[in-house]
């Protein structure tokens, strides 16, 4: 039976993965390293469908520790992850600086933020550090909304900006971290600023 706290929408990501709990383990394992092999090359927006059926892959290859029993190898580009010793798939976020890239297996970090590469490096601090207050108009107190004049005004105003530099991140970012990752994810969206990826454009 489902939690009374899962959502309408974590109910249905629980329905599509059932495909995948009905693989057996070799199946699983070979569907994973053919998947990572069709991604290997590109970035992609975590929004894309191919990246959600992945995400629903490995949450059950983790669980079912996949990757340990080594029956599919991956891509040779792709290296060990350290957290969880599933291939090095990151994701790019607007906590970046905190968390560092994140693994698509496990969800903890697998290349911690001091560790992705010197001038890529500061880039990256440099648009988490032009995103985060941006994103913090989502989380103004009562008393800040008022002070604003009118809140409604700055979270749209917010929200645009948003747009944008989730647009930078996938359009320049992104891409630059495949000189060190055979295939990199970047967040393309903002729910705390109701902004979806389908408002975030690259062209």
């Amino acid at each position: 039976m489902a939690s009374f706290s899962e959502s309408p929408l974590d109910r249905l990501w629980k329905e599509y993965s059932v495909v995948f709990r009905d693989f057996d383990d070799l199946t699983l394992a070979r569907w994973m390293a053919q998947t990572l092999g069709q991604l290997e090359g590109r970035s992609w927006r975590l929004s894309h469908p191919l990246l959600g059926a992945y995400r629903l892959a490995a949450q059950i290859g983790q669980d079912r520790q996949i990757w340990f029993k080594r029956l599919a190898k991956p891509p040779s580009g792709y290296s060990e992850s350290g957290c969880c010793r599933a291939p090095l798939l990151p994701l790019l976020t607007r906590d970046v600086v905190e968390t560092g890239l994140t693994c698509q297996h496990c969800g903890d970090s697998c290349v911690p933020f001091d560790e992705i590469p010197g001038d890529l490096q500061t880039e990256i601090r440099e648009w988490a550090e032009k995103y985060a207050p941006i994103h913090a108009v989502a989380h103004w107190d009562d008393a800040q909304r008022k002070r604003s004049g009118n809140y409604n005004n700055q979270f749209e105003d917010a929200a645009g900006k948003a747009e944008v530099l989730l647009s930078v991140a996938g359009r320049i970012i992104a891409p630059k971290l495949l000189e060190f990752y055979p295939a990199a994810i970047w967040e393309d969206q903002d729910e705390c600023l109701e902004v979806r990826p389908e408002d975030v454009q690259l062209l």
